[in-house]
């Protein structure tokens, strides 16, 4: 199995969110980057772990852990006028944009900040998380989660 870092504003979808969904059960719709979109679409598979991040807010930290809960699918958001995700160029023969389900698991003991990410580049060299641009999408390494779920103390 793999691990994941999906981002999200916690003002538009937090892990509680995520957790008050019936089933703790989500799609992880809007996403409009190519490369993210590639992830989802061609990389992430049912049962790989996530790493929740809260972006865009006062202290961006990994906050929780969850789980890919389905196979990629198109995300419908791309042919709803009126919908934050709307392309109209999306074809629903050819779709542009995919989404997966996510299942709530945890929240971390303690969230792990970007800036203790930061103070922690040299052992998470390679870390996307620490890169420009950052992707809503990114794949995590052994040893970066190891790390990680280490800096939150979750055991």
């Amino acid at each position: 199995m793999a691990c994941w870092l999906l981002k999200t504003e916690p003002d538009s979808f937090s892990l509680d969110d995520l957790a008050a969904r019936p089933g703790g059960v989500e799609p992880w719709d809007g996403v409009r980057n190519y490369q993210a979109r590639n992830f989802l679409r061609d990389t992430l598979r049912e049962g790989d772990e996530v790493l929740i991040y809260h972006s865009s807010c006062a202290v961006p930290a990994v906050v929780g852990v969850a789980r890919v809960a389905s196979a990629a699918r198109p995300d419908p958001t791309q042919f709803e006028p009126g919908a934050p995700g709307f392309d109209p160029k999306s074809d629903p023969t050819a779709p542009r944009w995919y989404l997966v389900d996510i299942r709530y698991e945890r929240h971390l003991p303690r969230p792990v900040t970007l800036a203790a990410l930061k103070a922690r580049r040299e052992e998470l060299a390679g870390f996307a998380l620490l890169e420009r641009p950052r992707l809503s999408v990114m794949p995590v390494s052994a040893a970066q989660r190891k790390l990680i779920l280490a800096l939150a103390g979750d055991p």
